[in-house]
């Protein structure tokens, strides 16, 4: 994800590093030390809720299909919104869409797209909704899974260094693009260059926390 706009969850997150006290970093632009003292991604800073997002779910790398394709359905309501209006409905759009089951989720009707046109817990779009449902179908279709169709284009990370500030993060990289080709030619909706490396960031197939963040490994 590029640095989330302002920028599901993992089911066990790795233990967090140790804090690193606010004395020892210097702050700059992208970062910002909490009143807990620990120095995260700036964007973070100030909200509970999108703290704990950046401390122990973001760049936190998923692997099962269930949770990479609520994390591409939440991508794709992300956009032209924020991230954090996202995130605090989340629990809503895990009761709409059947906790991201794909049989469910794939299941739906239009019905189902009437009475969520409805409910105001969630981002009442139609081409969104219907997208999801959509996306599940293609999903359930795919002889691989889903995981292993886009951990196939994470990049290099070896090859890769840490950005010392946002204004190296990239919006869009080769391997967003070349994922989005691909996720498109399947059938897949919402699934743009900017929103796949989105998505990436998210799910840890790349690691944008910047230099002096105590989740930089």
């Amino acid at each position: 994800m590029s640095a989330p706009e302002t920028t599901t969850p993992p089911t066990a997150p790795p233990p967090l590093p140790t804090a690193t006290s606010a004395a020892s970093v210097p702050v700059k632009p992208s970062l910002a030390v909490g009143a807990d003292g620990l120095a995260r991604c700036a964007w973070a800073n100030g909200d509970a809720e999108y703290e704990r997002y950046h401390d122990e779910e973001w760049g936190t790398a998923l692997h099962g299909d269930r949770e990479l394709f609520e994390k591409l359905c939440l991508e794709g309501f992300q956009a032209g919104l924020s991230w954090i209006t996202i995130l605090r409905r989340r629990p809503a759009f895990r009761r709409a869409f059947h906790d991201f089951d794909v049989e469910s989720v794939a299941a739906m009707t239009d019905d189902d797209v009437e009475r969520l046109l409805s409910d105001a817990s969630i981002i009442r779009h139609r081409g969104k909704i219907e997208a999801t449902i959509g996306n599940a179908r293609v999903t359930r279709a795919l002889e691989s899974g889903l995981a292993e169709l886009m951990w196939s284009f994470a990049p290099d990370a070896s090859g890769r260094s840490r950005p010392a500030s946002f204004a190296e993060i990239p919006a869009v990289t080769p391997e967003s693009t070349a994922l989005s080709k691909t996720l498109r030619a399947l059938g897949y909706r919402f699934v743009g260059p900017t929103t796949m490396y989105a998505l990436m960031q998210s799910s840890g197939m790349v690691d944008d926390h910047v230099e002096g963040c105590f989740r930089a490994a």
